[in-house]
């Protein structure tokens, strides 16, 4: 049984900083996608960053150059630091993983950046 667990949500002033893990349950981490997504309240899941098996990545046009994600193979675990908050990064984030169509979900952390 797969399971993603998030860490690290809390509450910030904005321009502060805050990391996020997701630890992956179950075997062959390193052969999955990881991503980030967030949900706001009234708005739909967006795409936040992803960084795929082999390390490349990609990130939303709202977090591009403030958010890094990164991964560590050895520990299952997928990372998001993200820096410059800003009250609209206020949201519930979400981790996933993908392989061959199968896609797993956390239960989310929620982020808060007070202005």
């Amino acid at each position: 049984q797969v399971q993603l667990v998030e860490s690290g949500g809390g509450l910030v002033q904005a321009g502060g900083s805050l990391r996020l893990s997701c630890v992956r349950s179950g075997s062959a981490f390193s052969f999955n996608h990881m991503g980030w997504y967030r949900q706001a309240p009234g708005k739909q899941r967006e795409l936040v960053a992803l960084i795929t098996s082999v390390g490349s990545t990609n990130y939303g046009d709202s977090v591009k150059g403030r958010f890094t994600i990164s991964r560590d193979n050895a520990k299952n675990t997928v990372y998001l630091q993200m820096n410059s908050l800003k009250p609209e990064d206020t949201a519930v984030y979400y981790c996933k993983s993908e392989r061959f169509g199968n896609i797993y979900w956390g239960q989310g952390t929620q982020v808060t950046v007070s202005s």
